[in-house]
């Protein structure tokens, strides 16, 4: 059987939760990933370094016991935070950035930014203190239609923000579109942006055919054939600006399959193999590492990793589920498809 050898992986955007979730989770990506970008969106928000070396420190206790999967730490933005947070977070090993949800775009997102000219003064600290800004870019009038909300964000804020501050390290977090793909590529190189499985295997048709898919719903949300095209343009091209980020995103099968329809897709358990079938049918294998292993630790000044993960090419089945306890089950991404890679474990 063909087999590809790659530097481990890191995730460049994650969601573990806490609590009861959390450790059911982290496993999952721990098994794969060296290293993940940890999304502060909790309820209440991780909003200073204090939370963050809190919440830290439950991820840690949540590892298997073998494991080395090192947390990165992300901040919540908010119009209220303190300049001398930025500092804080500069200084501190853990925690590497603060994540932009203007108010009402996703999961709890309620306490993100009403006004984003009210933070320039911390963008300002950001950039003189070399703090990225990863920004969950979509616009969030209820009079937009929700597939141009990614297109307006980058016309309306994202570029007046970068002529602001030029220098400021941004992240366009899970893009979706031709749109932001050019513009990112039109920027100078502290302008990167990550990509998700779900975003290179659907386009919005996975939302509706044969009936309301809730465990494809996700935000920003799934748009047509010609952007997942430009998406997987963008993943294989080489191109450092790009790289990988999951937004593996676990809700209860009761909260997705209900009315609130929570928005995410939890792809946490066959990621690398979502993105090596992607990098496959591309004929683009070669391109893997890069994406997934080198660039986003480039992006972040960090070092590559030293061990590494063999992939084989196998036809197997993802499991249509996995339970949380007493709680319920999660329903992975592409659940009860076939997939023609899979992670040979442990890593090395």
């Amino acid at each position: 059987m063909q087999t590809l050898t790659i530097t481990q992986a890191d995730d460049w955007h994650l969601h573990l939760r806490n609590g009861n979730m959390l450790q059911n989770v982290i496993a999952h990506s721990a098994k794969q990933f060296q290293r993940a970008m940890i999304m502060p969106n909790l309820q209440p928000p991780i909003t200073s370094v204090e939370l963050a070396l809190e919440y830290h420190a439950q991820i840690l206790q949540s590892l298997p016991s073998n494991s080395s999967f090192e947390p990165l730490m992300s901040l919540y933005l908010t119009a209220e935070t303190p300049i001398t947070e930025v500092a804080k977070v500069a200084a501190c090993n853990a925690t590497q950035a603060f994540k932009l949800y203007p108010a009402g775009a996703t999961t709890n997102s309620a306490a993100g930014v009403k006004n984003l000219t009210s933070i320039y003064p911390l963008l300002a600290a950001m950039q003189q203190q070399q703090v990225p800004l990863l920004i969950h870019g979509e616009v969030t009038d209820p009079k937009t239609d929700i597939f141009d909300r990614e297109r307006l964000f980058i016309e309306q804020d994202l570029i007046p923000i970068v002529a602001e501050f030029p220098e400021l390290k941004i992240v366009l977090e899970h893009i979706t579109t031709t749109e932001a793909v050019q513009f990112v590529e039109s920027m100078p190189d502290n302008i990167g942006a990550t990509i998700t499985p779900q975003h290179l295997h659907f386009n919005r048709n996975a939302l509706f055919v044969g009936g309301i898919q809730p465990h494809n719903y996700c935000l920003p949300i799934l748009k047509r054939e010609s952007h997942r095209q430009s998406l997987i343009k963008a993943a294989i091209s080489g191109n450092p600006k790009f790289f990988l980020g999951t937004d593996s995103a676990p809700h209860l099968q009761t909260n997705k399959e209900n009315a609130c329809g929570c928005a995410g897709c939890y792809s946490a358990p066959v990621a690398i193999e979502l993105y090596a079938e992607i990098f496959s049918q591309e004929h683009a294998l070669d391109k893997l590492e890069g994406f997934a292993s080198w660039y986003g630790a480039d992006f972040y000044n960090l070092p590559r990793n030293k061990t590494s993960m063999t992939l084989q090419q196998q036809t197997w089945t993802i499991p249509e589920s996995y339970p949380v306890s007493s709680q319920g089950n999660l329903i992975p991404l592409k659940a009860g498809a076939s997939l023609n890679w899979k992670l040979i474990e442990p890593v090395k």
